[in-house]
């Protein structure tokens, strides 16, 4: 019994490691401005991807290529979703500061078309993608240089997003026509996808009676590595104290000459560059499908809310808590544990399965919220405090 229990809090802790990852951007980017961005998920989602598609790629070399092409997407996936989240917060949310409910909206509707991006890509939609950027956003390049049509701008803008629709679209359709299955054929589909390890996490290493698998083990590791790397940015770097600096009083730190939006574009950029990584490591625990984000959201949002926005040491111990709680509950083993009990062992035995443990843990958190509303570690600063 004792190597049962032992064996589910090591697989809860890898759980909760992976939560933690996702939800150290998370707690960044809602605790600098605020934002409940959806579409987290689907930034998890799209690391996931990434792996796929690097380890496609390393497993055509061969060799050494694939024993080491975990570090490779890991690198990749952050730059990639870094990248995406960098656009996704100039291009909408930038522009939704201070409205909560049409944030959420909004990166909701971001997140339904990631999901559909993900299902739908192929070639004609990429080379579609990259011609419209081109024409859109270098048509605006130029108009920036163009001062005489000031009076006309707003005009000139949709002149230039009409002409470049129109271009892309003739462009998409004479490309399906011609090469039909060549181009238009999906890259992932709607099916969930599955991720190789390389031979060297394929194993594990038995230590007390209970099995330790190398996957989980590298997913704890590179979760301690997250957190420190965060600590260091955050607590030694320039950028980390603006950061700190504009999450404890915006104004303040505007009126000292910290450029706020840039920190609010780097802050952004790095939470989703850590959803990445997080669905990296999901990756290693099972399959890949679009929906793939949608399983850690919630949880990954609980995380951020019981642990206190914006504060490092209580993501951490609620990422670990939450990830531990709904393995215990969801696999029976509280509930074994528990049998000379018989009432208490037979309630935990109707939360047995993943989904009521979601349920069971949701109430607990609730419960918790009526004792401490601002979470484990509430923030400080006058900003709150006001």
């Amino acid at each position: 019994m004792l190597t049962g229990f032992l064996d589910a809090v090591f697989n809860g802790i890898s759980i909760g490691s992976v939560l933690l990852i996702a939800a150290l951007g998370l707690a960044i980017i809602f605790g600098l401005m605020g934002v409940i961005n959806m579409a987290h998920g689907e930034l998890m989602m799209f690391g996931a991807y990434t792996t796929f598609v690097v380890q496609n790629g390393c497993k055509q070399l061969g060799g050494f290529w694939f024993e080491i092409y975990i570090f490779l997407a890991l690198v990749i996936a952050f730059i990639f979703t870094a990248f995406i989240g960098l656009i996704l917060e100039k291009g909408v949310i930038r522009y939704l500061y201070g409205r909560p409910l049409e944030t959420l909206l909004a990166t909701w509707g971001v997140s339904l078309i990631f999901q559909q991006f993900v299902r739908s890509v192929n070639w004609v939609l990429i080379i579609c993608l990259a011609l419209f950027s081109l024409l859109f956003f270098g048509g605006l390049w130029f108009l920036n240089f163009r001062n005489n049509l000031e009076r006309v701008r707003n005009w000139v803008v949709a002149v230039i997003l009409l002409l470049s629709l129109a271009i892309t679209i003739t462009t998409g359709n004479l490309l399906s026509q011609t090469y039909k299955l060549v181009v238009t054929q999906p890259w992932f589909g709607a099916q969930n996808v599955d991720v190789t390890a390389p031979r060297w996490l394929q194993s594990g290493i038995s230590v007390a009676g209970v099995q330790l698998p190398f996957a989980r083990l590298f997913i704890i590791g590179l979760t301690i590595i997250c957190v420190a790397g965060i600590y260091l940015f955050l607590q030694r770097s320039k950028w980390g104290l603006r950061i700190r600096s504009v999450t404890q009083n915006r104004s303040m730190s505007a009126c000292l000459g910290i450029p706020t939006q840039t920190v609010d574009a780097i802050t952004f950029a790095l939470g989703s560059g850590l959803a990445g990584v997080a669905g990296c490591a999901i990756s290693l625990l099972g399959s890949v499908g679009p929906n793939t984000g949608q399983n850690y959201i919630i949880d990954t949002f609980m995380v951020v809310v019981v642990g206190g926005v914006g504060n490092l040491a209580g993501t951490i111990v609620a990422a670990l808590g939450i990830g531990t709680a709904n393995f215990l509950i969801g696999s029976g083993t509280l509930a074994l544990l528990l049998t000379p009990v018989k009432p208490l062992a037979e309630f935990l035995n109707f939360f047995a399965t993943t989904s009521m443990a979601k349920v069971m843990v949701f109430i607990l958190i609730i419960l918790f919220l009526q004792w401490k509303p601002a979470g484990i570690f509430p923030q400080k600063g006058r900003t709150v405090d006001a």
